[in-house]
């Protein structure tokens, strides 16, 4: 298995020396299997950490997810009243088919989104996919803080992603707390065989291209990230296809000049699957 790492220190630092009239942070969350919403693990425990400190720090009117299940060709924002949970995966145990995130939208917030973004249109016929609800069942346990989500256009390049995330920092300002959802590495076909085993041992290409991703996050080089494809084989085999990589340049095209990006959870998993996950604040 690849280095696993939670540094809180990192957050608690920026708790006590971030005012408390500055803007949401974005996360960008590395969900991996559907299996993390049922289970207890150090990667769980990050997520419930990383919750308490933002609820600390600041409560969020609103979450807006950019889910790596959400795919359309046109961008969509969801602006239901009450989302349905959408259990988008099979094959799993039948606890997890029953567990429950009764989360309000917020049709307000999702309408202004869609301002915000060219040729964006409303939707009320997507819930909160597993890309979502998964992740904030452990950031914000409560289901106390509404939540919508802005659907990925496939039919758009890299570049487009990023662009278009810069359009929706505003709404940080505003009191909503943007979190991006997929995986930097994810390659399911490589790492099925794994799962079956059990086996949580990463493979070399895996851990170098997140390594890779990781040193750019730290450096600020973004345009490197958005033409990912540059980086030869171990990107090709990290990213067969760019729905789940697709979320972290959201996370970036949001992401101030000044601002920090720092990983607050580190490891790759069963072959290729990155739970990468960090903060821009």
């Amino acid at each position: 298995m690849g280095a696993m790492v939670t540094d809180l220190n990192i957050l608690r630092q920026w708790i006590d020396e971030t005012p408390a009239t500055a803007r949401q942070p974005v996360l960008f969350i590395g969900h991996g299997s559907p299996m993390n919403a049922i289970e207890t693990n150090p990667y769980t425990k990050a997520l419930e950490a990383m919750g308490k400190m933002i609820l600390e720090k600041s409560m969020p009117l609103a979450t807006l997810v950019v889910s790596a299940h959400w795919l359309t060709l046109g961008t969509f924002v969801q602006v239901a009243q009450n989302p349905e949970i959408i259990y988008d995966f099979g094959g799993f145990p039948d606890e997890l088919y029953k567990v429950q995130y009764p989360v309000a939208g917020s049709p307000e917030f999702a309408k202004e989104t869609a301002e915000l973004l060219p040729g964006a249109q409303t939707a009320t016929d997507w819930g909160l996919d597993h890309g979502a609800w998964a992740v904030l069942k452990h950031l914000f346990p409560g289901a106390n803080i509404p939540s919508f989500q802005l659907s990925i256009d496939l039919g758009k390049p890299m570049q487009h992603h990023f662009e278009l995330a810069g359009m929706l920092s505003k709404l940080r300002d505003r009191g909503v707390l943007i979190i991006d959802s997929g995986n930097i590495v994810h390659n399911l076909g490589a790492s099925i065989p794994m799962l079956g085993r059990g086996d949580k041992n990463a493979f070399d290409w895996a851990l170098e291209f997140d390594g890779w991703v990781g040193n750019a996050l730290q450096n600020g080089d973004y345009s490197k990230l958005v033409k990912y494809e540059n980086a030869g084989k171990m990107a090709q085999l990290s990213v067969p296809s760019p729905d789940h990589y697709i979320p972290m340049l959201y996370s970036l095209g949001i992401a101030g000049k000044a601002e920090s990006v720092n990983t607050f959870y580190e490891s790759v998993e069963y072959g290729g699957i990155s739970m990468r996950s960090f903060i821009v604040h």
